[in-house]
C-alpha cells in the first residue's frame, strides 16, 4: 500500500512539477515577449514577471531539497550545500509570497472606492506605493535570512561536538522544525496584508452594489466585473497559501519521524500552491487568458 502511494505522490509531483513551469514560463515569455515588441510594460505584468520566476525557483527548490532529504539524507546533516539550499529556498518562498501580496494591494488600489483621504493619497501614487512596500520586504528578507542563519550556525555548533549519526538526524529534525517555524512566521505579516485587501474589496464591491441597487445592470458594469475577478484571484491565492502552510505544518510533524510517506505528501501540497495559482492568473487574466487560447489552438491545427 505504501508503495502505491509513493508512486501516486510521484505522478501529482511530475504533473505539478510540468504545469508549475509551463504556466509560470508561459507568464514570463508572453509579458516578456510583450516588453520587447512595445518597450514598455504595465506594472501588474512586471509584478507578475518576478513573481512567476520567483516562482519556478521555488518549485525547483522544494523537489531538490525533498529529493536529496529522502534519498540523500547525508548531505543535509553534514552540512554541504545544506546552508545554499535553504537560503535560496527562503528567497524564492519571500518573493513568491510576498509578490502575490503585493498583487492583492495592487487589485485593492486601482479598482475599490473609498472616501477616506489616506485610501485617496495611496490610491493616487499606487505606483509609488508598490515600489516601497516592495523595496520594504527586503527588510523582512534580510531578518528571517539572519535568523535562519543563527539557528544554522547553533546547530553546526552542536553537531561538531557530537559527531554520531544518530545524534545529528534526530538534532537535525529539532533544526528542521526551528527553520520552519521562523519561515512561517515571517510568512504571517503578508498573509495578514492580502487577508485585509480581499475583505476591503469585498466591503468595496458590497458597497457599489448598494450604490448601483442591486440591479440587473448593476451586476454586469465593469467595475462590479473587476471587482469579482480580483476577489477571485486573491482568494485563490488565500486557500493555496493555506494549504503551502498547512504542508509546512505537517511536515514539522513528520521531522521528527522520518516519515518518508508523510514527506511526499507534504512535497505534493507544497508544490501545489505555486503551480496552480500560476495557472490561475493565466485565465484571470484578459492578455495571458487570450494568449493561451491561441497557443492552444495552434497546438490542436498541427495535430
Amino acid at each position: 500500500m505504501e508503495s502505491v502511494l509513493q508512486s501516486i505522490f510521484t505522478v501529482v509531483n511530475i504533473a505539478e512539477f510540468i504545469i508549475g513551469n509551463l504556466s509560470n514560463g508561459f507568464i514570463v515569455l508572453i509579458n516578456c515577449t510583450e516588453w520587447v515588441s512595445k518597450r514598455q510594460l504595465s506594472p501588474v505584468d512586471q509584478i507578475l514577471i518576478i513573481l512567476a520566476i520567483s516562482r519556478i525557483g521555488l518549485i525547483w527548490e522544494i523537489l531538490v531539497s525533498r529529493f536529496v532529504l529522502l534519498h540523500q539524507p547525508a548531505t543535509f546533516v553534514s552540512g554541504t550545500g545544506l546552508r545554499t539550499i535553504i537560503f535560496s529556498w527562503t528567497v524564492s518562498n519571500h518573493f513568491s509570497l510576498w509578490l502575490a501580496t503585493i498583487l492583492s494591494i495592487f487589485y485593492l488600489l486601482k479598482i475599490a472606492s473609498f472616501s477616506n483621504p489616506a485610501f485617496l493619497y495611496l490610491k493616487w501614487r499606487v505606483n509609488k506605493v508598490i515600489l516601497m512596500i516592495l523595496l520594504g520586504t527586503f527588510v523582512f528578507l534580510f531578518l528571517n535570512l539572519l535568523k535562519i542563519n543563527i539557528h544554522f550556525k547553533e546547530w553546526l555548533y552542536r553537531c561538531e561536538r557530537n559527531t554520531s549519526w544518530n545524534f545529528s538526524m534526530s538534532d537535525f529534525a529539532t533544526f528542521s522544525v526551528s527553520v520552519k517555524f521562523t519561515m512561517t512566521m515571517f510568512s504571517l505579516t503578508p498573509f495578514t496584508v492580502a487577508l485585509i485587501s480581499f475583505l476591503l474589496l469585498i466591503f468595496s464591491l458590497r458597497k457599489h452594489l448598494q450604490k448601483m441597487q442591486l440591479s440587473y445592470k448593476g451586476q454586469r458594469d465593469p467595475r462590479t466585473k473587476a471587482h469579482i475577478n480580483a476577489l477571485k484571484i486573491v482568494i485563490s491565492f488565500l486557500l493555496l497559501y493555506a494549504s503551502f502552510c498547512l504542508s509546512m505544518l505537517i511536515s514539522w510533524i513528520s521531522d521528527l519521524n522520518q516519515n518518508k510517506l508523510v514527506e511526499m505528501l507534504c512535497q505534493t501540497i507544497g508544490v501545489f500552491y505555486p503551480s496552480c495559482h500560476s495557472l490561475l492568473l493565466i485565465l484571470g487574466n484578459p492578455k495571458l487568458r487570450q494568449a493561451s487560447v491561441s497557443v492552444a489552438a495552434k497546438v490542436w491545427a498541427k495535430q
